[in-house]
């Protein structure tokens, strides 16, 4: 007889991922035992087999969840908008939103996607790729200085990216500059270092 599903179900399995992804930030991949993380979730190793069926699993479903997410929040956000001025500010608002929401997550990202599967790999990758095509091509209906080329594309988008995505080593949603104006400044510095205006 199949095992009925708890109504608590969704809830826990994201309180696993979210536990998951603070221990992997801090101690590392490597580092954090299934052991851990039952602790860290006050529930048995069982408990944690019954939601996912490895360590590796949780971590899969961590950066899968984590990238897919961001990448619908930054289509969302497009879509939103006419002009390729406020769809590229609307692109470093959501990304700025969702990785002070989820710094854990882009630690681990960053540092733990080595770990998983060469197939579970190239699904979050292609993901990823689809993100830096989407931003590349708002940045070209923004060149009006016509630096950008199909050789330059990758490396502006990236460039922003690494504006945004490293700020989990110093940057503290909660200090003084909350994620909107921070948002605003990079918005600033960057659209205006790119544009010339």
């Amino acid at each position: 007889m199949a095992r009925t599903q708890s109504e608590r179900y969704p809830e826990i399995r994201e309180n696993i991922l979210k536990n998951a992804a603070r221990l992997f930030a801090e101690q590392g991949y490597a580092g954090t035992t299934i052991i851990d993380l039952a602790e860290a979730c006050e529930s048995s190793r069982g408990a944690l087999y019954h939601y996912f069926g490895s360590k590796e699993d949780i971590l899969f479903h961590i950066l899968d969840e984590h990238v897919r997410h961001l990448f619908e929040q930054i289509q969302t956000a497009v879509q939103l908008k006419k002009a390729p001025l406020e769809q590229c500010r609307a692109v470093i608002e959501t990304m700025v939103t969702v990785n002070s929401a989820s710094q854990s997550e882009q630690v681990v990202l960053l540092n733990e996607l080595g770990e998983l599967s060469e197939e579970q790999q190239r699904g979050i990758v292609a993901v990823q790729r689809q993100m830096t095509e989407t931003v590349g091509d708002i940045l070209i209906r923004i060149d009006s200085q016509h630096r950008l080329t199909t050789r330059t594309k990758k490396v502006y988008a990236m460039m922003l990216f690494g504006i945004i995505n490293y700020t989990f080593a110093w940057y503290d949603p909660k200090g003084p500059v909350g994620p909107e104006e921070y948002a605003d400044m990079t918005s600033d510095l960057f659209i205006r270092g790119f544009t010339g205006s």
